[in-house]
């Protein structure tokens, strides 16, 4: 499996170390990085004292980013509401109503659904003409603001890895479930130019990747 959640709390496994049963896979542990996300967003957007926190309701993580969304920005001194949307026919309202609500910026929360509907978010996001924090680089790459995470594409190709494995005879109860030991902070400046938001050199110089 490939999941952004803590794969133990839902009773996927037994253990990280060893899963036991017949699961075993990969987890990005997306919401351990908020407090990261939220300070890199907060930079970008000094003046934004209220965060959207954009979340799918029917994600079964959602209490948890929530609650990691919530103390990340207390300790920031900023405030999060929290924004829903269930798929992308709900999108044009949650963006009207953090524009009306004068909203400063959005935390997107880890949710497949909306890595599939990426595009519709960049595109949202830039006419609504909102900083978006995401949480894989491929949103970056489709036009977001910035995003601080791990690759989608790493996920996806270690699991390619240990499926093999599995096929070749590898118990799944003996392997570990795996975590992203690298984290890429990217930077669309073409994006950043086209909303009017000036990125500090300092923000540049920690950036992993500036797509110019």
């Amino acid at each position: 499996f490939t999941v952004g959640s803590d794969p133990v709390r839902f009773g996927l496994v037994q253990s990280l170390s060893h899963p036991g049963g017949n699961a075993t896979g990969i987890t990005l542990f997306s919401s351990t990085l908020t407090s990261k996300r939220m300070e890199l967003l907060r930079d970008v957007a000094p003046n934004a004292t209220t965060i959207a926190l954009l979340t799918n309701p029917e994600n079964q993580n959602v209490e948890v980013d929530v609650n990691a969304a919530q103390e990340a920005a207390q300790a920031l001194g900023r405030k999060v509401i929290v924004v829903r949307a269930r798929g992308v026919s709900e999108f044009d309202a949650a963006f009207e109503m953090i524009e009306q609500r004068r909203i400063g910026a959005v935390l997107v929360a880890s949710d497949p659904m909306f890595l599939g509907q990426r595009n519709n978010l960049v595109a949202l996001a830039a006419s609504h003409k909102i900083p978006v924090m995401y949480w894989a680089r491929e949103f970056a790459t489709a036009g977001g603001l910035i995003s601080y995470g791990t690759s989608i594409t790493w996920m996806y190709r270690e699991a390619g890895i240990y499926t093999g494995r599995i096929l070749k005879g590898a118990k799944p109860a003996n392997l570990p479930i795996l975590q992203p030991t690298k984290f890429d902070f990217v930077v669309n400046l073409r994006t950043a130019k086209a909303l009017g938001i000036v990125i500090p050199q300092s923000l540049l110089l920690r950036a992993d990747e500036v797509i110019q």
